[in-house]
């Protein structure tokens, strides 16, 4: 795949983006809205995704792997050359890199993601940059992917920025893409999975799962990171009902957040 045509890398990438989204969403919403496990389905949903949200939110999502598939393919041409910090020998900065960078990585891409989701809900920016994420209402792993095309531009414009600011292994950019695309789908999955200290616990009260990311869907105005709850707790946008509301998840098949 090396040495190839810009077209060739753009191609080939959005295929690959277009699988990953279309197996790992397609195969969230199958197991959890097709193939029937009432132990697991503690649903944060008021009524199960229409035909129509779920066609929008597909065809947001084609229109963001075009974006991110010429970002990826920028990249790569980039590396080829010679020109980015990416690199391909896990020893040029020892093995205990791999982990610290991809941390970093997830910091940083969890920071810019919480200002420039709290920026597209100004109400100057939201309906023409982040509308169509929130048209289908309650969130399903189809919408994980689903941005307006400014916003995707945005959204891909961390990774182009990334590889020439911070030495990045291949495994370790492959990990956090495939991170970011695993994280989203939790996060718009519709249903809690985890127990009720989940939100109390010391580590995993930093997290954001299904149901953190459920209120932001209802209520605009809270919970705008994506990995974690630390700027939303620094700056007074974490919802102060989300432990009731995670707690009421676990007696009740639905739920009014």
């Amino acid at each position: 795949m090396l040495d190839q045509s810009f077209e060739y890398y753009w191609s080939v990438l959005f295929g690959l983006i277009l699988i990953r989204y279309f197996l790992i969403a397609g195969g969230a919403y199958w197991l959890f809205y097709r193939w029937q496990q009432p132990s697991l389905k503690r649903t944060l949903r008021r009524s199960p995704p229409s035909l129509q949200a779920i066609r929008t939110d597909i065809k947001l999502s084609v229109l963001s792997a075009i974006v991110f598939a010429l970002g990826a393919a920028f990249i790569l041409r980039e590396y080829n050359l010679g020109r980015t910090l990416v690199y391909s020998d896990p020893a040029q900065y020892g093995l205990w890199y791999l982990a610290a960078s991809f941390m970093t990585v997830l910091l940083l891409q969890d920071s810019y993601f919480y200002f420039i989701h709290r920026a597209a809900h100004h109400p100057r920016l939201f309906k023409w940059m982040h509308h169509g994420h929130h048209r289908s209402g309650d969130p399903s792993p189809w919408t994980s992917f689903a941005f307006d095309l400014p916003e995707a531009l945005i959204q891909a414009l961390f990774f182009v920025a990334i590889v020439f600011v911070i030495p990045l292994h291949i495994g370790t950019l492959i990990a956090v893409l495939l991170t970011m695309t695993l994280w989203a789908v939790w996060n718009h999955l519709g249903f809690e999975l985890f127990p009720a200290n989940f939100s109390r616990h010391w580590l995993t009260r930093w997290l954001i799962g299904p149901t953190h990311h459920a209120i932001h869907h209802r209520k605009y105005t809270a919970h705008y990171g994506l990995y974690f709850t630390l700027w939303d707790r620094l700056l007074g946008t974490q919802d102060p009902n989300y432990e009731s509301v995670f707690d009421a998840t676990l007696n009740r098949p639905s739920r009014e957040l």
